[in-house]
């Protein structure tokens, strides 16, 4: 697995066009180092986004929870590797068979290309659904289990499942908002600090830095709020 240092921020690119997620990343790179490509843009836009972005200089968390037979996913997440992205996703509820294929896809493209591996992170229950912890935790274990680096959780679970599973794992946690900020669709939402104290290792933030009047200036402040937590 790669090495983590600090928590860090994702900036969750989800935009409608090519231009507002250059002006998006133009304006806040190199104080967010991760963008998240997820379906919507990387359908739009392909290959395309992901050079921009690799010829600003950041890292790429490839968003598309892949789901569908092994020989599928293990030829799309080759396809990935390829395209030297830090970070990608896959549902967990695919299936060990699925999982271990796409592990074993990536080790291979990853040698062969003579890069560092992405990191396979799995993805539990949408944040847009209830969850039981029960439920987070037997599908993260089955992930971690199958070869995964990491999972994708809420704050709330991330605290259970650094308490349950005695091994070394990515978190990545996505609806993190500020205090005073809403939910929108997202049910299982927490703070920058909340999610650092339940050991959460990435942050996934769209819409309070997207939607802000100075999203350059809430930028900072959620920075500021990461180093405090952290310090």
């Amino acid at each position: 697995m790669q090495s983590l240092n600090k928590a860090q921020i994702i900036l969750a690119l989800d935009v409608d066009t090519f231009k507002e997620a250059k002006d998006f990343v133009d304006k806040l790179y190199p104080k967010i180092k991760i963008f998240k490509v997820g379906s919507h843009l990387f359908t739009a836009y392909g290959p395309k986004i992901i050079e921009l972005l690799h010829k600003k200089g950041a890292q790429v968390f490839l968003d598309l929870k892949y789901f569908d037979i092994p020989n599928t996913v293990a030829s799309a997440v080759a396809a990935a590797v390829e395209l030297k992205v830090k970070m990608l996703t896959l549902h967990i509820s695919g299936g060990q068979e699925m999982l271990g294929a796409a592990v074993s896809a990536a080790s291979r493209q990853a040698k062969a290309l003579k890069i560092t591996r992405p990191l396979l992170i799995g993805v539990t229950v949408l944040t847009s659904q209830m969850a039981k912890a029960g439920e987070v935790l037997a599908l993260a274990k089955q992930g971690l289990a199958s070869g995964l680096d990491g999972v994708v959780c809420s704050a709330q679970e991330a605290l259970v499942l650094r308490r349950k599973i005695k091994k070394n794992f990515v978190m990545v946690t996505p609806g993190i908002r500020p205090d005073n900020s809403g939910k929108d669709d997202q049910k299982r939402t927490a703070t920058v600090s909340e999610a650092i104290k339940a050991g959460s290792n990435f942050l996934v933030i769209g819409r309070p830095i997207l939607k802000a009047a100075d999203p350059e200036l809430q930028t900072e402040e959620l920075l500021g709020e990461l180093y405090g937590a952290g310090s």
